[in-house]
């Protein structure tokens, strides 16, 4: 208990400080997370509407590997887009390996099916009535489609917080991708982990806490747009 306190109190002081290093962590773990969950966003819930509202043989297949998308271990997914970003491997030449941008990517990855699976089974609960409703009216394929994304609203913002949850709090990707490099990729979760390990408990639980809250209020920003739309 009295590491907790001290640690908020180490929050505190940092912030109160305006401590340049924890800035500059801070702004790198918004960039990075705020850029995978906006590629995400405008890839996913595309997809994601146009697959609840659709039929086929192998929708079930399709499915059932979103879901098992939306299980993926960050880690497996840090793997692969090592290899893929190595020297020698096929997106090598890009020379992302140990950047933000392979950060970004490795997140887009991981909260990519989250969207695309959240948004689809928001969709599918929609009444298939009101799809009836607004062909009777003469809408249109697409003002039917935007209809139905209006009633799945709050589903799908709720796929994009739970996608924002999982990407903002992700270490294991980050750390093998990016390689928690001072200055360069640092992000509030490997530097959770680095200072845990050097036994800097204080500093450690003072990182989490901001981690917390700045996630807390990118969280409550998005509900209030939920509420707004």
């Amino acid at each position: 208990m009295n590491n907790i306190l001290r640690g908020l109190v180490e929050a505190l002081r940092l912030i109160g400080a305006g401590d340049s290093e924890l800035i500059e962590i801070i702004a790198l773990s918004l960039r990075v997370s705020g850029i995978a969950l906006l590629i995400s966003t405008a890839a996913g819930v595309p997809v994601g509407v146009t697959l609840g509202l659709t039929r086929s043989r192998v929708h079930g297949l399709i499915t059932a590997l979103l879901y098992t998308g939306m299980g993926l271990p960050p880690v497996v997914v840090g793997l692969f887009v090592y290899l893929m970003l190595s020297r020698s491997g096929p997106l090598g030449l890009l020379g992302w390996l140990f950047t933000p941008s392979a950060m970004i990517a490795a997140q887009t990855i991981i909260a990519l099916p989250l969207v695309m699976g959240l948004t689809m089974t928001a969709v599918r609960a929609v009444d298939p009535a009101l799809r009836v409703q607004v062909r009777s009216l003469g809408a249109t394929t697409l003002q039917e489609a935007w209809a139905i994304i209006v009633e799945a609203r709050i589903g799908v913002v709720a796929a994009i917080v739970a996608a924002f949850g999982g990407i903002i709090s992700e270490v294991g990707a980050v750390m093998l991708v990016g390689g928690n490099i001072l200055g360069k990729t640092r992000v509030l979760t490997t530097a959770i982990v680095l200072n845990t390990r050097q036994g800097e408990f204080t500093l450690a639980i003072a990182l989490g806490i901001i981690l917390l809250t700045l996630a807390f209020a990118a969280n409550v920003a998005l509900l209030r747009l939920q509420g707004r739309t």
